[in-house]
């Protein structure tokens, strides 16, 4: 399967997508974006350790810290941090992993890449899309 067929395929059956990075300040991509595909039926759940909600879910400081049944709905985990941090939330990703039996896509924003990253997720059978925008994927399968 190529890369725009595997993001067809994610965007169709993975609903709900926990956005780590996710942004209180509209105008930001890290806020925009989740908005955007929270208003086509994606369930958003926001990571960030400074807010208590965002766009109207409660906000979540890591993705160790989801309560166990939301770990278990997550699909999509995509990531809005700098590229540096990826390595962190893939351990974290994995430990997930380890704890729900959950196969788990992460999605790191345009311009965010970690091949290093990539390469310890694929090993776990973790997919990882890089560098690409969710909301223009999205937008490009016209879903």
């Amino acid at each position: 399967m190529n890369e725009d067929a595997q993001i067809e395929y994610i965007l169709n059956t993975k609903k709900v997508i926990a956005v780590v990075g996710c942004s209180k300040n509209a105008g930001k991509p890290a806020h925009d974006v989740p908005a955007v595909m929270q208003s086509k039926g994606y369930k958003i759940i926001p990571i960030n350790p400074t807010a208590d909600e965002i766009l109207g879910e409660k906000c979540y400081p890591s993705l160790l810290d989801l309560p166990f049944e939301l770990k278990k709905e997550i699909g999509i985990i995509d990531i809005f941090r700098p590229s540096e941090e990826v390595g962190q939330i893939v351990a974290q990703v994995i430990k997930l992993k380890h704890e729900t039996g959950q196969n788990y896509v992460i999605w790191a924003q345009l311009g965010i890449r970690d091949d290093v990253a990539a390469g310890v997720a694929k090993a776990e059978g973790l997919e990882m899309i890089q560098d690409r925008c969710i909301k223009i994927e999205y937008n490009k399968l016209s879903l």
